[in-house]
This record gives C-alpha cells, structure tokens and sequence, in this order.
C-alpha cells in the first residue's frame, strides 16, 4: 500500500487495527494507526457537518434516557475496567453524534442556536490539538474576569454593605455573582423594567438614594444590551448619567447583544456603551463561534491586575525574557483554561468585519421577517407590542379550541400548557426545536432567537407550519 492509498480511510482494514488507544502515539509504531484512526475521525465528523446542513436530517433522533442506558442498538454507556478497541470507540463517536441534537441545524431554533461554522471548527479543532492555555502571553487581555470585584476592589476593601442593582429581566448569573463574590443575593436590587423590558432610570435613581439612606454602599450598576428572553436594550447613555452622578460602576452585560456592534444598521441600540467601566461580550452567541468564547473588556487598564494578581512565583515572574503584561493569567480568577480567543480571531480573518456584519443584519432580517409573518395570523398573540429590538420574537400559539375562549384562570391555564406539548412533540418527531418560557404573570410561550445564519425564511415558514400542524388539536 502506498502513502496515499494509507490516507483514504475508506481503504482502512478495521480488522487490521482494532487495538486499545496504547497502540496509538506515542507508542512505538504508533504513526500508522494513529493516522488511520483520526482519519476515521475526521471522516465521521465531515459526515457530520455534511448532514448537519441537509434540511431533510432530522434535528435529533430522539430516544429516552432509559432507552439509551438499556444499550439500544449497541450503544452503551457503561465504563469498563478495561479498555476497549478503536473500532469500538468509533462506533462510540457515531452513536454520540446520532443520539445527539444537531445544534447546528438551520431548523434548531433552540437556546444558544448559533450554528455551525467551519472556520471556527478548524480552529477549535486546532487550540485543541496543541492544548494551549491562556495564562501566559495569550491573544486578548481581558478574558474570565469578574467586573463586580473590579468595582468592589475600587470602592472599599473592608466596608461590609455590599450594594449593586440589576433589574428583573437582566441575566440570573448576576443574583449568582453576587451570591459568589460575597455581596449576598438579598443585596443585589431588581430593578423595574416597562413592558418591553428595558430599565426605568428614574426606579434606578429612587433605589440609588433609598438604599443611601439605609445606610449601605452602592457601588455597581448593571445594565443589559439585549436581554435574554425579549432582547431589549436598555437606555445606556441614561443610566450612564446616573453612575456619573453617584460615582457608580456601569457594567454593559453585551453577552447577547454586543454582537450589533458589528452592525452599522444596528449598532445605535447600544449607544452610550462607550461610557461603560466594563462590558461583557459573548462572541459564542450572536457572532455564531463555537462555544465557548467570551470576554470582558475594561476601561481601565492595569485595574485587572491590581484586583486579581497573587504574584505566583513559579508562573508570573517579573524578570521574563518578553513583556510580561502580555500574560494574562494574574488579571483572572482562573489561571489554566482554553484558549477560546484563536477560533474568533481565525474566523474574523476568514469574514472580515464586513461579513460578521452580513451574519448580524441577516438574522434580525429574518427575525423581522418571523414577526411580520405571525403578528397579525389568526392563532397568534405576541407576548409585548412592537417589533423585538434583536432577534428575539416572543408570541403565544392559540389553538383553535382556546380561540373563542373569554380571558381568565381557566384560559391561561390551559395556554400556559400550549408551549410545552408542542415543543415535546417537536422532540418526539425531530423536526425543529424551539424554545419557551414564562415571564412574570405571563404564561409559557415561544421564545424564537435568530443567531444561526444557515436559517432562511423557508425555515421560519417550516417553523410555524410544524407549530400549527402539532398544535391544531390541543
């Protein structure tokens, strides 16, 4: 056999090769299997990726968890002590793959459905393969920092009333952070929010002096640019005024909303984010890059490390051959991680900012196009009036047997069970995924979140025939 015919896995001879990972590199004579299995590999994935885009795939071939503990169809779960062949581990990584939701599907409209980009698979496929860590003389500065410790750090060291306000529809890591950080979540205020779910700067004003007048230390205000379940956007440049004029740390949480920054059609909805101490930016969502990416960015520089270094000798060392502000580790709380920074960075390089902005004016095209579709159809009710200012589009699905039913408990009630059947025959079928939730006083309905830039309109009209087809009887 020569060199090329060695390289065409479907020339392989499993037979030939079923041993145990040890025979792989770096054993002796490893290169030959090593070569033939990830070879095998990168076939099962290229297979993968090539369905993945194939409309008439399902989304996930869906099988209960106790189906799938039983050993269906020879897949297993068990671990055993000793290891098995490379032929099994094979048929292992298929049977993940098939048992899997196919995330990146253009009809997966489900959480985080940001796709699956090809260039940002090479790259995480590269990080991975040197294992490379960011401590040290890493790409971005400002990565896996907390902001709330930045501004705890600059106020006070020893004051114990901890004080810091988002508002009810901001982020749940934000009650977590400050549970983490020692604040106390009884100490992180909501704020109100109008019927669109954006803050109302003159509650944050009147909660600013109230909390002043008990006593206790505000210190940070966090403000969202794109909530999670209605994308709103708050009023920045408002609240920026209001931080000014207590001297208060303005976090922007960007994580889901940041990426309109790449948009000059759309970029005017974060106006006032330049007057921010931090912000949040959440690439892995609106941008479509593999999970995960984030970052944080910080206005003032070498706050980072006063907040965070613990100097550890036999990493840190002052007396470096290079410039070691280029090592990030002693800014962070977390020393060794992945370096999620080269997957971005190679696809910026691939798109250009020209294409990062066709990705974001595309969906909330499409977006636009899904409201437009279902604000005025018979069977629809939209969760807020006016159109979403991101992707976000919130509606309920009326069946017909709740159309001519007067509002009340018993109405709502039999509503609020709409959202999920479908959604579990969605499953059952794998035809599509999206996702629900209540909010407030407000009963489940469907939350459909554009970040995916394979959907087409087709696939929204796909979307609302399946609902509709699933939900007709209920």
């Amino acid at each position: 056999m020569d060199f090329s015919e060695s390289l065409s896995p479907r020339g392989f001879n499993l037979n030939a090769w079923t041993s145990q990972s040890p025979y792989l590199l770096p054993a002796k004579n490893g290169e030959e299997p090593t070569i033939q299995f990830l070879l095998e590999v990168v076939e099962i994935l290229t297979n993968y990726v090539r369905k993945t885009f194939d409309r008439s795939t399902k989304v996930l071939d869906f099988h209960h968890p106790h189906q799938l503990l039983e050993g269906m169809e020879g897949f297993n779960l068990e671990l055993s002590d000793q290891p098995e062949s490379l032929e099994q581990i094979l048929v292992d990584c298929r049977d993940t793959l098939k048992y899997g939701v196919r995330t990146g599907h253009p009809r997966f409209f489900n959480q985080l459905s940001s796709g699956l980009d090809i260039i940002g698979l090479a790259g995480e496929w590269l990080t991975s393969t040197r294992d490379s860590e960011g401590q040290n003389v890493s790409l971005m500065e400002q990565y896996g920092f907390s902001e709330a410790a930045v501004a705890r750090f600059l106020q006070f060291a020893k004051v114990e009333q901890k004080y810091h306000e988002p508002h009810n529809h901001s982020h749940y890591s934000i009650k977590k952070a400050g549970a983490v950080l020692g604040f106390g979540k009884e100490n992180v205020i909501l704020l109100k929010t109008d019927e669109r779910g954006r803050v109302i700067p003159a509650d944050l004003e009147a909660k600013i002096i109230d909390a002043k007048q008990k006593g206790y230390v505000p210190l940070f205000v966090n403000a969202t640019a794109g909530t999670t379940v209605y994308g709103a956007f708050d009023p920045i440049n408002d609240i920026a005024d209001i931080c000014e004029k207590y001297n208060l740390w303005l976090h922007v949480d960007g994580a889901w909303g940041g990426g309109l920054l790449m948009s000059r059609k759309h970029r005017h909805k974060l106006s006032g984010i330049e007057r921010a101490n931090s912000v949040t930016w959440n690439p892995h969502k609106m941008m479509g890059v593999p999970l995960q990416c984030s970052a944080i960015l910080v206005r003032e520089k070498g706050i980072l490390q006063g907040c965070n270094s613990m100097c550890a000798g036999y990493l840190f060392q002052p007396d470096k051959q290079y410039d070691v502000t280029y090592d990030t580790g002693d800014k962070a709380i977390q020393c060794g991680r992945h370096v999620d920074i080269f997957k971005f960075w190679l696809m910026w390089k691939a798109k250009g900012t020209i294409g990062f902005e066709q990705h974001t004016d595309r969906c909330l095209e499409i977006s636009e196009y899904l409201y437009n579709k279902i604000k005025n159809r018979v069977g629809y009710e939209m969760v807020f009036e006016g159109q979403p200012q991101h992707t976000n589009v919130c509606f309920w699905y009326i069946p017909p047997s709740l159309r001519g039913m007067p509002h009340g408990d018993e109405r709502r009630e039999k509503l609020h069970r709409v959202a999920p059947k479908i959604k579990a025959m969605m499953m059952e079928c794998g035809t599509t995924m999206v996702g629900y939730q209540p909010q407030g006083d407000k009963v489940n309905f469907f939350r459909m979140v554009v970040s995916n830039h394979a959907v087409t309109k087709s696939d929204i009209d796909f979307l609302i025939d399946e609902i509709e087809r699933l939900g007709h009887d209920l």
